[in-house]
């Protein structure tokens, strides 16, 4: 894929991994350019983590800022803050308007997919038209089986383009959903996430991570007819997160057998289209 235009949609910088400092060191943003270089990735989305439950660290907006200042080019800023914060919607604005952030996220905190607090934030992004990155898990930004919480705001704020991620997320491959976790074994057919994704055309899915990798090669007969019915809303992410991380995503999306303009979609021009950019 090197030289055809990778777009990676989720990445971070920062200490992620504060409790095993120094052994894992934390990613700055020129590791992370030179880290695309060597993998043919030519834009990547750099997300800000602002809860306290996201990770073991934080990744402040104002660092994510200051890496895309330094790598206009390459690097899109997305802005985030806890709901919990006070002045939600001020600082969404600022982040947008001032500087330049073209999206929210990563949006992964303590609560429910739909506490009242989450509401402010997704209405502020709903005003504005944002895209959104939520990663959804057994304790994070958390839901029930069949994902009715992420449907109801589907449904209510239709000027976002929600970006789904995570192990509650990618579960709902399945429709025998254990709600999260990394599940094994063949894929029941009739799962919410297809049913989600026929449905609200605002729906895309991050295929990063391990739960990306794991919903999509676990049963590999029926990811090919998943990708056939859902690639225009796939988008490539590898969720990097420190030096020398594996990248396992990227060599699925090499080596599936799909054809070159999926390939394409896929790895960068979903995103450019949901970006904005041509």
């Amino acid at each position: 894929m090197a030289g055809q235009g990778l777009v990676d949609f989720h990445v971070h910088i920062g200490r992620m991994f504060r409790e095993e400092h120094p052994a894992r060191a934390p990613l700055t943003a020129h590791q992370l350019v030179d880290r695309m270089n060597r993998e043919g990735i030519e834009i990547a989305v750099l997300l800000a983590l602002e809860s306290p439950e996201g990770l073991w660290g934080y990744s402040l907006t104002e660092e994510v800022l200051a890496a895309r200042d330094m790598y206009p080019e390459r690097l899109i800023a997305f802005c985030a803050v806890d709901p919990r914060y006070p002045m939600v919607g001020e600082f969404i604005d600022h982040a947008v308007h001032n500087h330049g952030c073209q999206g929210f996220g990563e949006h992964v905190c303590g609560l429910r997919i739909d506490d009242e607090l989450c509401h402010i934030v997704y209405q502020k992004c709903d005003e504005l038209g944002l895209p959104l990155v939520i990663e959804i898990a057994g304790d994070l930004c958390y839901d029930e089986p069949g994902l009715p919480g992420l449907e109801c705001c589907l449904r209510q704020y239709p000027n976002i383009r929600w970006v789904g991620h995570g192990p509650g997320f990618w579960s709902a491959i399945s429709a025998d959903d254990p709600r999260a976790g990394y599940p094994s074994g063949p894929i029941a057919p009739g799962g919410a996430l297809e049913r989600l994704l026929e449905s609200y055309p605002n729906l895309y899915a991050d295929i990063s991570a391990g739960s990306g990798y794991n919903a999509l090669t676990r049963d590999p007969d029926f990811t090919v007819g998943f990708v056939e019915r859902h690639w225009r809303r796939m988008l490539f992410g590898t969720d990097y997160l420190s030096p020398g991380d594996e990248l396992p995503i990227q060599k699925w999306l090499q080596e599936l057998d799909m054809p070159a303009r999926v390939r394409r979609a896929i790895g960068g021009d979903n995103a450019r289209e949901l970006l904005g950019m041509g």
